[in-house]
C-alpha cells in the first residue's frame, strides 16, 4: 500500500544564516541527559557523582552526541535531590567538589562534548543563606527576596494556591508571622523574581558557571519563575482530566506564567551571548506550555529554545502526537526553536509508556529512530541509548516526594532515576560497589552496556548508527518537516526540500502493514524491516530519493 492523501506541512519561514548555524552548535543537535545521582558511583557511598560522570564520559562521546546536560550538583540538602539549592557556587559532597567538575569540563571538552547544567531560579532551598535571612524579619537586606504574604483575617493562606506535591502552596513562619510561597515542597521557598536585586544575583549565578566554562543552561520550571503579586486566586479547571492533587483541579494562571517573566529571560539571554556560543533552553511545563514556550523564546533576546511535556506525559505513542508537536513550531518568522525528549527523570520511561505489550527492544529502536527524526534539539535521557524499561522500585524504597505522596495513584520519577547498569555480571550492575540509593531492576542487567557492547545488533549499536545519521544529514538537524497523510497506523513524514529531502515511515501499529517506499526512492537505514511491501511492528525508516548519493 502506498501512502496517500493530503499533506500537512509545517515550513522553516525563518532560515537562519549559514554563519549564524555555524556558531548554533546546538540548532538540531542531539544532547545527552545525565542524572547524576543515578549515573556511576567513584567513591563507594552508592550515589553517583561528577568524578563517576567523568570516567564515563567515553561512553557518552561514543554516541555520537554533541553535548551533555547535568541535572543538578549543586549543594542541597537533597529534599527534592537537588532542585533544592542551598549554594548555586558550590558542588554538594556527595557528588564532589568544584575541582572535580573543572576535570568534568577539561575532559568533556576534550571528547568535543559541550556541557549543559539545570539553573533552578524559582526557588530554592530552606536552607539557603538567602532564605536563611530573609525569614529572621520583614526588615532585613533580603527580607523582599522570597515570597512572603500575611494571612487572611481568619489566619488562613493568602490565596487558594496549591503546590505541585500536594497541599497549600502556603506555609506559615512564626518569626515574621507571615506565609511564604512554595510551588513546591514547603522546604523550597519561592524566590521573588520581581525584585531587581534578586535578579542581578541569579545573574551572577550564571555568569559564574560560564566563567567555569560551561557551555550551556537549562532553566528548570521557569515559568513558575514569577507570580501575580496581587496574589488572586486561581479558577478552577473545568470538569474532567486526571486529579490525583489538589493542584491538578486549578487553572495556574496566577501563582506562575507572570507577563515579566519574558523581560528576565532577557536579561540572561543577553548574559549567555556575551559569552559567546552559550545555549539556553527553558523547561515549561503545564496547561499553557504552548504558549509559554512560544513566548520564552520569541525574537532574537529571549531564551534559544524551550522543552516541554507533549511526550514525556503521553500514556501512547499516537500517529497524530508528531504531528502536533511540529505544529506548535511552525517556522514562523521570530520563532524559538524546539527541544523534545521522550524520556527524563520526571516521567516513565518511554518504553514502559508506549509499548503496550509489543517487544520493548525493537520499540526502544523505533522510537530512537523517531527521536532523531524530529525538527528541534532532541536529547537523550541515560539509558535510553540501552532501550531501558521503567525500573520496578517497591515501595519501601522509595525516595522521591512525589511518588510517595501520591503512591500507587502515580508511578512517581524513581522508576526512571534507578542506576545506570554498566556491568551485567557485577555487583550493583558495575554502579556502585555497596547498596546504591536506588535499587538496580533484575530486568536491566542483560541490558548493561558491557552486554550491549558485544552484541553488534544491541541497541545500544543502533542508537550510535541512528545519531550519526541525524549528524550526517542536515535536513534532520534543521530542515523543515511534512507529514503526509496516511492509513493508520503509518507515520511518515518528510524532512528537507528538493534534492535533499529525506522520507521517513513509521508502524505504530500492533500489526504489520502492506506497505513499500513510494517510485523514486530509495533506503538509506531502518530498524526492524521485514520483506519488500511490508511494515512490520515497530518498524521505521528513513530513505532518500533514488537518484542522489
Amino acid at each position: 500500500m502506498r501512502f496517500r492523501g493530503t499533506t500537512v506541512t509545517v515550513e522553516v519561514l525563518a532560515k537562519p544564516r549559514a554563519e549564524t548555524l555555524m556558531s548554533e552548535w546546538w540548532r538540531g543537535a542531539v544532547i545527552y541527559q545525565v542524572y547524576p545521582r543515578s549515573f556511576a558511583d567513584s567513591n563507594g557511598d552508592g550515589v553517583g557523582d561528577l568524578p563517576g560522570i567523568t570516567g564515563r564520559l567515553e561512553h557518552i562521546a561514543s554516541l555520537g552526541v554533541e553535548g551533555v546536560w547535568l541535572s543538578p550538583f549543586f549543594k542541597s540538602p537533597m529534599k527534592d535531590f537537588g532542585y533544592d539549592v542551598s549554594d548555586y557556587r558550590d558542588v554538594d559532597p556527595i557528588f564532589g567538589t568544584l575541582a572535580d567538575f573543572d576535570a568534568l569540563i577539561a575532559k568533556a571538552h576534550a571528547l568535543d562534548l559541550k556541557i549543559i547544567i539545570d539553573l533552578v531560579f524559582s526557588h530554592t532551598s530552606e536552607e539557603h543563606p538567602w532564605f536563611a535571612e530573609s525569614r529572621q524579619d520583614r526588615t532585613n537586606a533580603k527580607a523582599d527576596w522570597f515570597v512572603w504574604a500575611d494571612a487572611k483575617p481568619d489566619g488562613s493562606p493568602p490565596s487558594n494556591w496549591q503546590s505541585v506535591f500536594g497541599g497549600p502552596a502556603w506555609t506559615w513562619d512564626a518569626r515574621r508571622g507571615q506565609y511564604y510561597m512554595h510551588n513546591f515542597l514547603s522546604s523550597q521557598p519561592q524566590l521573588n523574581l520581581h525584585n531587581p536585586a534578586v535578579q542581578d544575583a541569579l545573574l551572577a549565578v550564571t555568569q559564574f558557571w560560564i566563567d567555569k566554562g560551561v557551555d550551556g543552561f537549562r532553566f528548570d520550571a521557569i515559568n513558575f519563575s514569577m507570580h501575580d503579586p496581587a496574589l488572586t486566586d486561581n479558577p478552577p479547571l473545568p470538569p474532567g482530566g486526571k486529579r490525583t492533587r489538589p493542584f491538578d483541579f486549578q487553572d495556574k494562571i496566577h501563582n506562575q506564567s507572570h507577563a515579566d517573566i519574558p523581560k528576565f529571560l532577557s536579561r540572561i539571554r543577553a548574559l549567555t551571548d556575551a559569552a559567546g556560543g552559550r545555549f539556553s533552553v527553558a523547561e515549561v511545563g503545564g496547561d499553557h506550555a504552548d504558549r509559554e514556550m512560544k513566548l520564552f523564546t520569541a525574537g532574537e533576546d529571549r531564551l534559544n529554545s524551550a522543552y516541554g511535556f507533549l511526550y514525556l506525559y503521553a500514556d501512547k505513542l499516537t500517529g497524530d502526537m508528531i504531528p502536533q508537536g511540529a505544529a506548535m513550531w511552525p517556522g514562523a518568522d521570530g520563532e524559538g526553536w524546539p527541544s523534545w525528549t521522550f524520556s527524563n527523570h520526571d516521567a516513565p520511561r518511554a518504553v514502559s509508556r508506549w509499548a503496550e505489550g509489543r517487544d520493548r527492544k525493537a520499540f526502544a529502536e523505533m522510537a530512537l529512530l523517531l527521536l532523531m527524526g524530529l525538527r528541534g534539539n532532541v536529547f537523550v535521557y541515560q539509558g535510553e541509548e540501552l532501550g531501558l524499561p521503567q525500573a520496578n522500585v517497591p515501595f519501601e524504597r522509595l525516595q522521591d516526594p512525589e511518588a510517595i505522596a501520591n503512591w500507587p495513584q502515580t508511578l512517581g520519577r524513581d522508576g526512571a532515576r534507578t542506576p545506570m547498569p554498566w556491568l551485567a555480571h557485577s555487583l550493583n550492575a558495575g554502579f556502585s560497589a555497596v547498596e546504591p540509593w536506588l535499587p538496580v531492576d533484575p530486568e536491566h542487567l542483560p541490558l548493561a552496556v558491557d552486554a550491549q557492547e558485544a552484541d553488534p545488533n544491541s541497541t545500544l549499536h543502533v542508537a550510535r548508527r541512528l545519531i550519526a545519521l541525524r549528524r550526517s544529514h542536515p535536513a534532520l538537524r534543521t530542515g523543515a518537516i511534512t507529514f503526509l497523510d496516511t492509513n493508520s497506523p503509518l507515520l511518515i513524514f518528510q524532512r528537507g526540500e528538493g534534492a535533499d529531502a529525506l522520507l521517513l515511515a513509521f508502524n505504530l501499529g500492533h500489526e504489520a502493514v502492506a506497505w513499500s517506499l513510494p517510485d523514486g526512492w530509495r533506503l538509506v537505514d531502518g530498524v526492524n524491516l521485514g520483506g519488500e511491501g511490508e511494515m512490520p511492528v515497530c518498524a521505521g525508516l528513513i530513505a532518500r530519493r533514488a537518484n542522489e548519493t
